[in-house]
């Protein structure tokens, strides 16, 4: 071959990616059906749903102070407000907000109210946010004041509770010491006036501390917070709306259709791009066939003008030409991998016009002798003249003898077509002396043999043939082909003593002519009618005519201006015999 394969680098990630994208978006079906699915879900939930309203209040904590004017005072000193938060979605608080709505007449429990609550502590504050969601505005508006009052007074009354406690010790502290105070005064004596008058000044002192200590606590402002803003009436319903739920819904669709597309991708068998096709294969993509649509159904895309079938035939029988592989024997087999034939059959002829309109002498040889279907599909007309390679003992009638046509291929030249014809012994006609003879005519100067065979995994006269014609071209859909059938093309082909030379690539049927196209072999059997098959590629004129045939009666094609044209002055094989 020309340039070795090229293996696919693990660190081309970026084209690695691509390509993985481009294969997801092989499964438009699933990847619609998951969009749809999300927004259905979007819907349903924005429509069904019943509206909800949150109202919400901020409540400011502070810690009791003794003057909360003095310098260096702080409004934080001793509040955690991780527990604050805890606290303000406690039992207690619940309890206490759920009595005094009761007094008004909401009649809730603790355990449902709290479930309705949510408190937040924005970062770098000592703020609380009470937010609370109700089916109606006034019931969240409430409900919230409700909570946020309740926490106010509970943490009011723990710190007076706090407050009062710590005055009842020094108050117990402070007894014994009054008592003593008055014992002393009691006793009278000279001698000891002085020690009596001693311990009686520092159970003075003690009695003044304890009393100071008692008036600072009873003098602390207990403001336990500000509610800084007051809960009010929500004016619209909270929660995403319809729009935004359908956004979401649409994305979390494509997710599921991405999703279920790449487990699809991961057990689908068929080929998924053309590295994997080369890399199974282990043979480079000669071409990609292009779909042509309009009014010309012929089977022969070589001979119209502003074909874009016809010229991809041409690169591909050039690139054939110039392979080193190719060139020393001029034989290739042409045969598609499983199933339908049609487009093998297809590919096999327009590079045999291609070859032809190089100036070779070209041999078709049809070696599908189960369902031949060549001739009628060319319409040629056989001529009377025996060919060369028959000699007076090959004439008694079977297969190939008499099965000689020339096909004219308008303004490109032409070709000889071994059509073939059913057989009652397959294996024994394709391995008889006169079918060596024809392939041999490939040993001559400027000929080139052409062998059209059978699906090669469906009958086994491909590989029969391998050994007398080396090259072997690959004719396949991607998306109906097989990575293993492929593998297992290559090591047949290579067991039997040949080589693949590449695939080429058919155009891809739509999914109903493909379903119409396995429903119509179902029917006929598993053989093909005299039509082309529904997987033969659909050339067209694009001007809406068929080029002219040289009207001089000249072996070469006559130039009109056709760029293309200029293709039969190249020999890549040399000088064909007979020419000067």
């Amino acid at each position: 071959m020309t340039h070795p394969i090229r293996t696919v680098e693990d660190q081309d990630e970026p084209a690695l990616l691509r390509d993985q994208f481009r294969q997801l978006l092989r499964y438009r079906a699933l990847l619609a059906g998951g969009v749809v699915v999300g927004l259905l879900g979007g819907g349903f939930l924005a429509l069904s749903g019943e509206d909800t309203y949150t109202a919400t209040g901020e409540v400011q904590v502070r810690s009791a102070t003794a003057d909360p004017f003095a310098t260096g005072a702080s409004a934080d000193k001793g509040i955690n407000i991780g527990s604050e938060r805890q606290t303000a979605v406690s039992d207690t608080v619940g309890t206490l907000a759920a009595r005094s709505l009761t007094a008004k007449g909401d009649r809730v429990g603790a355990r449902k109210l709290l479930a309705g609550l949510q408190v937040t502590n924005p970062p770098n504050t000592l703020t609380l946010r009470f937010s609370y969601t109700a089916g109606t505005p006034a019931l969240a508006k409430d409900r919230a004041g409700a909570l946020a009052n309740a926490y106010l007074q509970i943490r009011r009354q723990r710190t007076e509770g706090s407050i009062e406690n710590m005055a009842e010790g020094y108050r117990a502290q402070l007894k014994p010491l009054v008592e003593q105070r008055d014992q002393l005064e009691e006793q009278t004596g000279g001698t000891t006036a002085e020690d009596t008058d001693s311990a009686r000044a520092n159970l003075v002192v003690a009695i003044s501390e304890l009393n100071r200590k008692i008036v600072e606590l009873k003098a602390l402002d207990t403001t336990p917070g500000y509610l800084n803003k007051k809960p009010v009436e929500p004016t619209a319903p909270t929660g995403a709306g319809l729009p935004l739920l359908l956004g979401l819904g649409g994305v979390v669709g494509l997710a599921l259709g991405l999703l279920l597309s790449w487990v699809r991708l991961v057990f689908d068998p068929a080929v998924r791009s053309t590295r994997e096709l080369v890399r199974s294969l282990g043979a480079p993509l000669l071409g990609t066939l292009p779909r042509e649509r309009g009014s010309a159904r012929e089977f022969l895309a070589i001979g119209r003008s502003g074909s874009r079938l016809a010229e991809e035939y041409r690169a591909v029988a050039f690139r054939l030409a110039y392979d080193p592989a190719f060139a020393r024997s001029r034989r290739l087999l042409v045969t598609a991998p499983r199933g339908d034939n049609a487009a093998a059959a297809a590919a096999a002829a327009n590079l045999a016009a291609a070859f032809a309109e190089m100036g070779r002498e070209v041999l078709l040889v049809e070696a599908d002798l189960r369902t031949p279907s060549l001739a009628s599909e060319l319409g040629t007309a056989a001529k009377d003249a025996r060919p060369r390679w028959a000699t007076t003992e090959d004439e008694d009638g079977s297969w190939p003898s008499g099965s000689r046509s020339t096909v004219d291929v308008p303004g490109s030249g032409a070709f000889t077509l071994i059509a073939g014809r059913p057989v009652d012994n397959v294996p024994r006609a394709l391995t008889s002396a006169p079918v060596g003879r024809i392939v041999a005519e490939g040993d001559r100067p400027g000929t080139v043999v052409i062998v059209l065979a059978p699906p090669v995994l469906s009958y086994a006269d491909a590989v029969a043939l391998v050994d007398r014609v080396e090259g072997v071209v690959i004719v396949c859909d991607p998306r109906e082909v097989h990575r293993s059938d492929l593998e297992r093309i290559r090591e047949i082909i290579g067991a039997s003593g040949g080589s693949v030379l590449g695939a080429l690539l058919q155009p891809g049927r739509s999914r109903l002519a493909f379903k119409e196209g396995r429903r119509a072999h179902r029917k006929s059997g598993g053989r093909r009618r005299g039509g082309p098959g529904p997987g033969a590629p659909a050339a067209t004129d694009d001007s809406g005519s068929d080029a002219a045939s040289p009207a001089d009666g000249t072996d070469g094609p006559e130039t009109t201006g056709d760029p293309t044209e200029t293709l039969g002055l190249r020999f890549p094989f040399g000088t064909p015999a007979g020419r000067r």
